[in-house]
């Protein structure tokens, strides 16, 4: 394994435990359970923007830019025995797998939510 790709396994890391120091908190204080399940009728953080959105948000541009920086590396001639591309490499595929991932749950999470507080009401119409 040669430097950048070590390089880029603890920039990944650091990042992971600055998601996970966010998320455990705002997951104690925001997040009513009952019974080990989510209460959707009283949870209303899914139904609007909070500080894990702003997040992956952050998170995504820099996905984008570590895949520019490795199409412009690539593009003027580098290979992966560079660092700088084995870095970028690791970087882009780790946080598109992370942003698609959150992408999904929170999706499925809000429509959850929706339906926990209209379904009756839209189910009558």
């Amino acid at each position: 394994m040669d430097i950048g790709w070590k390089i880029s396994l603890i920039v990944s890391g650091v990042f992971m435990l600055i998601i996970l120091a966010i998320m455990i908190p705002l997951d104690r204080k925001y997040i009513i359970r009952e019974n080990r399940k989510i209460n959707y009728k009283k949870t209303t953080i899914y139904l609007r923007w909070n500080v894990f959105d702003t997040l992956t948000l952050v998170l995504a541009i820099y996905t984008i830019v570590c895949v520019q920086a490795l199409n412009m590396l690539l593009s003027s001639g580098q290979t992966i025995e560079n660092p700088y591309v084995q870095f970028f490499t690791n970087q882009s595929q780790a946080w598109v797998i992370v942003i698609v991932v959150y992408f999904v749950s929170r999706v499925s999470m809000t429509l959850k939510s929706i339906k926990a507080h209209w379904g009756d009401e839209l189910d009558q119409d």
